[in-house]
């Protein structure tokens, strides 16, 4: 929990308000929600038997497109349907869980709805299965006007991705001992760091600090703080990586065990198809990522200079440059945000405004909340809700414009049905970057002083430098992780060793080699998904293909903007590639992402220049 102090240094830090979806967990809405969910469920799983919807080696039971089309076009509007109240029901839920993992209720109840999901993910299986073997029926139905038309798109991905499917018991049994296995060990782990909490002396005052709040020091102005919140932060992690290791060793060994037996190559092969790019994009993404680790660490040597040292910790990587004692209330970094989104679009700027208003955001620092930050959509009233620890850094404001872009982006597909609106990481992180960087360019150029273009450039490129290096070493050490569990179980040493081996083959003499994280893998949330393994390279896609962008729009200015809304709109109806080529890019070229990594040479030009 924030202390007093640190509450009035910030104003009024607000926690989101979900009352306008369901009074509360314990309300009859919600309870007849939760059975209506069963209810829609049983009706899918009727119409499936009756319909026989499943993988069958000789093909669909209907024997002709028009008696294939009605069949199909009621499937698509219940799946619809059933989508929308899920989805509603699991952020209302996950809410309460993010919020305060203490609450047993609102964990008893995410228990209930996984249960629920198990059936969800059973039933898209075993209609992807039977879309499979629509054969040559498929170009004819999705051309017929209505769902069927609508859902083309998402009709075609599934029958290119059936054949890397399990018997339909195979992956009904996988779905169902995955609440025991994966789930259950990523809940651990959210369970763990969110509780893990730390004595510190912070400014004169000993606290209990909850690890976001003690990571969070990362940021402070002073050295010797910095580095004793390191340690402590270190021992903590500690102190709980056997359990942590356990976890990541069962979700990694399930991956690669289901990946075999569904005829995937490895699990980069499900994490591209998933993002909906192919191998040559990423290896060009990858490349270009790599060529540039020069440029970035000129960055880490200039403010190892500006903050007085030979190199930089992994704990200096966060520390204020320039303005080091400002410290942004709550209500100045709304007001920041809300004025530079109107540079762009006053439709931007009131959508803005109108979370802030209506309390759809999250961002008090406490005990039992998880750390980091996202965005979830809440279908059910079409409006999503924002997760943040806010701490009064320019980075922390970076971190609200991100989230605001994703609900901006969310905001932009209102009137998709939930199968139009699945969008990939590597296109759902467009519209954050560009909301980022929209508030960055614009703070920069209306700098009115050294130190505050110097904070400014600081908060730019410490963000880019943490998405295009930070994340290289993360996929480096996800996919080392995977190779290695393949044949056997990994110790908690030695996964900490792989960590430490991908920093030092992407930072290189950018960082001081006694100075690095070996601990990053214990609360970074994404490597305990079973579901979508390599979550890290998307951000990196979302950040250079967000910068492409933006550098389209300073060409065609405002007429940009319509064209940008539809993309944004359609992030779930095409390919990354299709999408690209609207604006001309060419996303399986090193080229295009060696340009968008080349905008940030002048910064780093400039923020060389400057003194702290």
């Amino acid at each position: 929990m924030a202390t007093k102090e640190k509450e009035s240094k910030l104003g009024n830090v607000p926690r989101w308000d979900l009352t306008n979806v369901y009074p509360s967990l314990e309300s009859k809405e919600f309870e007849a929600a939760m059975k209506d969910l069963v209810a829609q469920l049983d009706g899918l799983d009727k119409l499936m038997e009756t319909h026989h919807i499943r993988k069958s080696p000789d093909g669909p039971a209907q024997d002709s497109a028009d008696t294939l089309a009605p069949v199909l076009t009621e499937m698509l509007d219940k799946m619809n349907a059933m989508r929308r109240l899920y989805g509603t029901l699991n952020a209302y839920i996950y809410s309460f869980v993010s919020t305060d993992s203490y609450n047993k209720l609102a964990r008893k109840l995410e228990s209930e709805l996984d249960q629920q999901g198990v059936r969800v993910q059973q039933q898209a299986t075993a209609f992807a299965g039977w879309v499979g073997t629509l054969g040559d029926y498929l170009p004819d139905l999705v051309k017929r006007e209505g769902t069927l038309a609508d859902h083309a798109f998402y009709l075609q991905e599934n029958q290119r991705q059936a054949k890397y499917l399990m018997s339909d018991a195979e992956e009904a049994l996988a779905a169902e001992l995955g609440l025991s296995g994966s789930n259950a060990w990523g809940k651990l782990q959210g369970t763990i760091t969110s509780q893990l909490s730390v004595e510190f002396e912070l400014d004169g005052e000993v606290q209990k600090m909850p690890m976001p709040a003690l990571i969070n020091v990362r940021t402070h102005p002073d050295n010797e703080t910095r580095k004793r919140a390191f340690e402590a932060e270190t021992a903590a992690w500690e102190s709980v990586k056997e359990p942590l290791a356990a976890a990541l060793n069962s979700i990694k060994g399930e991956v690669n065990t289901l990946n075999r037996k569904r005829g995937r190559e490895d699990a980069i092969h499900s994490s591209i198809d998933t993002a909906r790019i192919d191998r040559q994009t990423l290896d060009a993404l990858m490349g270009a990522m790599q060529d540039s680790f020069p440029m970035f660490r000129r960055y880490f040597k200039s403010k190892a200079k500006k903050i007085g040292k030979d190199a930089l910790a992994y704990y200096d990587l966060f520390c204020p440059v320039g303005e080091t004692d400002r410290v942004l209330k709550f209500d100045e970094a709304r007001d920041f945000i809300i004025e530079h989104f109107s540079g762009f679009s006053d439709e931007l700027a009131a959508f803005a405004k109108r979370n802030f208003d209506h309390n759809w955001i999250d961002a008090e620092m406490r005990d039992g909340k998880s750390g980091g930050g996202f965005c979830m959509s809440v279908p059910g009233v079409d409006e999503s809700r924002i997760l943040v620890n806010y701490d009064g850094s320019m980075d922390q404001l970076s971190t609200i414009a991100h989230e605001l872009g994703h609900a901006y982006h969310n905001d932009c597909q209102v009137g998709k049905t939930e199968l139009q609106t699945i969008t990939p990481m590597t296109l759902a992180e467009t519209a954050s970057i560009m909301c980022e960087t929209i508030v960055t360019h614009a703070a920069i150029k209306a700098a009115k002083s050294d130190a505050e273009k110097l904070t400014l450039l600081e908060s730019q490129l410490n963000n880019a430098s943490q998405v295009v290096v930070d994340i290289s070493s993360r996929f480096l050490f996800e996919k080392e992780v995977f190779e290695r569990r393949a044949k056997s179980e990994l110790s908690a040493d030695e996964i900490s060793e792989i960590m430490l081996d991908a920093q030092r083959a992407t930072y290189g003499d950018g960082l001081d080699p006694d100075g690095l994280h070996k601990y990053i893998w214990t609360w970074k949330p994404h490597y305990y998904y079973a579901g979508f393994s390599f979550y890290n390279y998307p951000y990196a896609f979302g950040l250079l293909f967000g910068t492409g962008l933006f550098a389209i729009y300073q060409e065609r200015g405002d007429e940009f903007i319509a064209d940008y809304k539809d993309l944004l709109a359609s992030t779930g109806e095409a390919d990354a590639a299709t999408l690209a080529a609207r604006f001309g890019i060419d996303i399986r070229t090193k080229e295009f992402w060696k340009n968008s990594l080349d905008v940030f040479l002048d910064p780093i030009a400039e923020y060389e220049k400057l003194d702290a």
